[in-house]
């Protein structure tokens, strides 16, 4: 996908790619073959949240409440693409 993903779409985790927590780094990774992005806390709370059955808009959504933050969507959306363009994720149509 490039461009940023549509509200309705629902994002998953990219074939090839695997989210994990590491205890000892204290935060999410996504480990792949050839090896591993550590994430921030913001990255690793929207990766968790993509399972193919959450839409972008529920995912923004839930964060919004998670964290008692309103205007959430253009950062998480704008990760998504960066995201989708690194093939981190894949997206279900609504």
């Amino acid at each position: 996908m490039t461009g940023a993903p549509p509200l309705s779409s629902s994002p998953r985790i990219g074939r090839g790619f695997r989210l994990q927590w590491e205890e000892v780094q204290n935060c999410f990774v996504l480990l792949y073959p050839e090896g591993m992005v550590k994430l921030n806390q913001s990255g690793g709370e929207i990766l968790k949240r993509c399972d193919g059955t959450r839409s972008v808009a529920q995912i923004v959504a839930e964060l919004e409440q998670a964290f008692g933050m309103q205007g959430l969507e253009g950062d998480v959306v704008g990760f998504m693409e960066i995201a989708g363009k690194q093939r981190w994720l894949e997206w279900e149509a609504a």
